[in-house]
């Protein structure tokens, strides 16, 4: 990366006086976005019991997923309407609830309508994880804020992993048990409220010459932010849900196909520990252009098998710092934008919602083959946006 250091890019914002998280309120943060990994990472491995259980064709099953995100955007949306006028500690205690108690229904669900809507129950409190920590470390921090977004993001990952591994292990057959003890998991977390602020912290000001860009086109910029959060959250759901399947259809076995996915998952994890360090030195621009234009070559090699589990761990190491990176750039270049950290968040579950049905039908037309390629064109469109955002930021 040549680009210049973040310090340049925008001026550094001291932490809040007050702060945010005590020591053992940032550890129970960050095990609470594990579990949040260890979630969305189970539905796709899962899916050929539940295509077994439930008599389910490819699209039918993706719809497990995309129930998770149709609760995640409506846990966004009401959190945000939320935030400021009810406790950050009672909006984060009554997630980690929904999403134990939508875990544990689809776990034990009866029929497949049963399971979808538990499923998107356990969005729900998903996405208000997902909104409130994000909202709260992408201001607790002060010049920090990156790199902590990257760590939070990186435990995503740790949990992302061990999905994948734990019903590898116990076999797809039994993923209730898994995912009943994924619901038991949540509740400790609910001790740990008392170390984190319960008031919401101000926003941090932004860059006096990116404002007055913005006055000109803040909408426009607002969209292309929440583009690029929709494509690239549907890529990373996209290949969580269906390498382990075209890997099995290129000739891996299941336990190989299976071991890859938590490869890729490992790959995000380290990508986020190995930003936070570089997110001190180089803007948040410099650091989205590598990762899409790596992801965008590394999709692209995935078409060929013997490549295609090297390549897959390559999409999650490049794809890994997109998210956490991307929500301080919009709060320094939008300060006054009040919901466009709620836009992008939602937007980044619409991605996961579009991601199942759409690559499930693309599936039945095109065949299971051509998945690596699908989402190396969606990868082409996330480097177009954030080129689109480079020029439509540039100070005057």
């Amino acid at each position: 990366m040549t680009d210049q250091p973040t310090q340049r890019a925008a001026p550094l914002t001291p932490a809040p006086a007050v702060p945010v998280f005590s020591r053992a309120a940032v550890v129970a943060s960050c095990a609470g976005f594990m579990l949040m990994g260890v979630l969305q990472a189970m539905y796709g491995p899962a899916i050929p019991a539940l295509r077994e259980e439930f008599g389910l064709s490819p699209s039918a099953a993706g719809l497990g997923l995309s129930a998770h995100f149709v609760g995640g955007v409506a846990g966004v949306l009401l959190f945000d309407r939320l935030y400021g006028r009810v406790g950050n500690r009672r909006i984060i205690g009554s997630s980690y609830l929904l999403m134990a108690v939508g875990a544990a229904g689809f776990a034990l669900a009866s029929d497949w309508p049963v399971a979808l809507a538990a499923a998107l129950l356990a969005g729900l409190g998903f996405g208000g994880i997902d909104y409130g920590l994000n909202q709260l470390f992408a201001v607790g921090f002060g010049h920090r804020s990156t790199a902590m977004l990257n760590v939070l993001h990186a435990h995503f990952g740790v949990g992302a992993i061990l999905g994948p591994a734990l019903i590898g292990a116990v076999g797809s057959g039994h993923y209730p048990a898994v995912f009943l003890g994924f619901a038991l998991a949540n509740l400790p977390l609910l001790l740990c409220l008392r170390g984190m602020r319960n008031d919401a912290p101000a926003p941090a000001g932004g860059d006096t010459c990116g404002d007055r860009v913005l006055r000109r086109s803040l909408g426009s910029v607002i969209a292309v932010f929440v583009a690029l959060y929709v494509l690239h959250v549907g890529i990373e759901a996209g290949v969580g849900g269906w390498e382990p399947t075209h890997l099995e259809t290129v000739g891996y076995s299941a336990g190989a196909a299976a071991t890859a996915t938590s490869v890729y998952w490992l790959m995000m994890t380290v990508g986020r520990f190995l930003v936070a360090p570089l997110a001190l030195r180089f803007s948040a621009q410099a650091i989205i252009t590598v990762s899409c234009a790596g992801m965008t070559v590394c999709l692209l090699a995935a078409s060929v098998p013997a490549l295609a589990p090297y390549a897959y761990a390559g999409v999650g190491l490049f794809i890994a710092p997109i998210f956490p990176t991307g929500l301080p750039w919009l709060n320094r270049a939008a300060p006054r934008a009040r919901r466009a950290g709620a836009l992008v968040i939602a937007a980044s579950m619409a991605g996961g919602v579009a991601a199942g049905p759409a690559l499930g039908k693309a599936i039945e037309w095109s065949g299971v083959r051509a998945v690596p390629l699908l989402l190396c064109g969606v990868s082409a469109l996330c480097l177009a946006a954030t080129v689109w955002l480079i020029r439509g930021l540039r100070s005057p």
